[in-house]
């Protein structure tokens, strides 16, 4: 039996501690909260105990063998090696860190001490992402060229508005559409240069619009959008290749689709998605359970994480200097 904690009682605390409470060979030992009536209610609700601090929560449980780390960014590096000090392994929400330097201080913090530290980029496992990357890789549309993404919403609320503090934060790029630049990483390789543009500083601070273009090594050009300023959370993506066209929109409410030959008047050959039974950040947990009871490396890694930092950093200096960044060969930002 693993023994997990929860650390923060919002959204993504509920949804680790929900997702920790269904698993077998799991136990759910505890949630810890500032706010202790929140974390309270979600301990009574999932039938485990609430803790006011994680030290109360290390003093009083018996074991403790992986932490998930559900707080706001600047307070990750705290607790991750806080975490990593009692020898359990670190499960934490993306971004790592603000800044490269914490974040590189927590991976080799974390490796010091001789525990895992896996990062929440969930959307690796997002079932109609995932067959899109299948089909990248299958060459169904042949060789990728240009590809577009969309993911946004509403601006996020949480506790004290840290949202809003662009220090802490990092914006509408650092907190979420960090999201596509890891896939996009994931599918096409390393990138070699970042353009960016964004609406912050000109309209009101709790809405955003930015717009990236990233320049892969392999050749592919993507321009990913992101919002904070509609109402409903959307997702999309189009990958054009040689021989066809990958798409996807959420607002549709459709499965993936593969239109082959898309020059032809057929409409091309469609390959539909199945839904999975397990929501994709319980897919997540269970497989970063899996990989600390079986050493096995996660599908995402601490490095993957920084690696979706580095491009996140560079499109936020892209915006300020109003120039393209172009990421060397030591994985830093410099400017052409």
């Amino acid at each position: 039996m693993l023994h997990t904690l929860v650390i923060g009682a919002g959204t993504m605390g509920s949804t680790h501690a929900n997702a920790y409470s269904k698993m077998k060979d799991v136990h759910l030992a505890g949630i810890v909260g500032v706010n202790y009536s929140k974390a309270s209610q979600l301990a009574e609700t999932l039938g485990t105990k609430a803790f006011h601090t994680y030290e109360e929560a290390v003093k009083e449980l018996d074991a403790i063998d992986a932490v998930s780390i559900c707080l706001p960014t600047p307070l990750h590096k705290e607790y991750v090696k806080k975490v990593a000090d009692n020898g359990s392994h670190v499960i934490c929400e993306k971004p790592l860190a603000r800044s490269l330097s914490d974040a590189r201080d927590m991976i080799s913090y974390c490796k010091e001490k001789g525990v895992k530290l896996f990062a929440g980029h969930v959307v690796r496992f997002f079932p109609e992402y995932v067959q899109a990357k299948q089909l990248i890789a299958e060459n169904k549309i042949g060789n990728p060229a240009v590809v577009r993404t969309t993911r946004g919403g509403g601006f996020p609320n949480a506790s004290n508005d840290w949202y809003a503090n662009f220090n802490n934060s990092g914006g509408l790029i650092l907190d979420m559409v960090i999201h596509d630049f890891d896939y996009l990483r994931w599918c096409f390789g390393e990138v070699d240069r970042v353009y960016a543009k964004s609406s912050r500083g000109r309209v009101y601070v709790k809405v955003e619009y930015a717009l990236v273009t990233l320049r892969f090594k392999s050749g592919v050009i993507a321009h990913v959008e992101g919002t904070w300023a509609h109402q409903n959370f959307t997702t999309k993506f189009e990958f054009a290749g040689r021989d066809g066209i990958i798409e996807y929109d959420s607002s549709k409410v459709a499965p993936v689709v593969a239109n082959t030959n898309v020059s032809t008047s057929d409409g091309g050959v469609a390959v539909p998605e199945s839904p999975l039974k397990d929501n994709p950040y319980y897919k997540e947990l269970e497989h970063f359970i899996h990989c600390i009871q079986t050493d096995e490396e996660p599908i995402v890694t601490a490095e993957d994480a920084y690696k979706a930092m580095e491009i996140s950093l560079a499109a936020l200096e892209s915006i300020e200097k109003g120039k393209p960044v172009v990421m060397d060969s030591k994985g830093k930002e410099s400017i052409r």
